[in-house]
């Protein structure tokens, strides 16, 4: 399997990715002291205000990908504006990405072939329903669902809060673990049983400039019994600066079409 067939999907997911110019602040992020007394809803309020709060974010991510016998890795760089617009690039511009709120779009030279569409693409690669803003709270070190709507029993576990939701959804299976020192999420899993479908993503963090990202993701993608693996480290960040998202498919190339 050609890795840049996946590629675009996995940077979808992960999306966010960096360009040149190391921010000489980076530290590495550990764990700090827990307290078990802690309600779940202040847990889940001290998450809410750690986001991270910036309007661009642009480095460098190394992507090691897996799926069966397939195994290859790539660097790839990364433009986002938050909220508006995640873009990529692979190697002289083998991939480019561009992806919304309102769509998902990428092409591919070594095919000759370009997506442009909604988040199903996406969706089917990584085994759940995704949009924009699961994208985006996925690369940032964010709950993919929104804490705030549900009510969740919370234990220590792991030397992490692990919270689970009060009352069982009908679709789907979540589980957060959040780190006790900023509260950013250590390990999030979402599952879908009846389609055979999980995601699961573990983190370490990072500190830039006193803001807290994601150093090091892995993801476990499985739909019916196959499995992705991506894992995503993050280098050489830096936020806020002025940048462009250029993206035009090239003339004469194949739409793929979702099946």
């Amino acid at each position: 399997m050609n890795l840049y067939k996946k590629l675009p999907g996995i940077a979808v997911l992960t999306v966010f990715l960096l360009t040149i110019g190391a921010c000489k602040s980076t530290k590495s992020i550990t764990g700090g002291e827990i307290n078990p007394r802690l309600s779940a809803k202040n847990i889940i309020n001290a998450h809410y205000s750690n986001e991270p709060k910036f309007k661009t974010l642009r480095g460098r991510v190394k992507i090691d990908y897996t799926n069966g016998d397939d195994s290859q890795g790539v660097n790839v760089s990364l433009r986002m504006a938050k909220d508006k617009v995640i873009w990529m690039s692979a190697p002289l511009g083998v991939v480019k990405a561009h992806i919304t709120p309102n769509k998902v779009s990428f092409y591919n030279k070594l095919q000759n072939e370009y997506f442009d569409g909604d988040f199903s693409y996406l969706s089917e690669m990584l085994g759940t329903e995704l949009d924009f803003e699961r994208v985006q709270n996925l690369l940032l070190g964010n709950a993919v669902m929104d804490m705030r709507k549900e009510k969740f029993n919370t234990e220590v576990y792991n030397g992490n809060y692990q919270l689970k939701p009060k009352a069982a959804q009908e679709f789907f299976k979540i589980l957060f673990q959040l780190e006790p020192k900023n509260f950013k999420v250590a390990s999030q899993q979402i599952s879908q049983p009846q389609n055979g479908r999980q995601l699961a993503a573990n983190y370490t963090y990072q500190d830039i400039s006193g803001i807290i990202f994601p150093e090091d993701i892995k993801i476990v993608a499985e739909e019916k019994g196959e499995l992705t693996t991506i894992d995503l480290s993050f280098r050489n960040l830096e936020l806020n600066k002025s940048m462009t998202f250029p993206y035009k498919v090239p003339n004469g190339y194949d739409k793929i079409i979702l099946k």
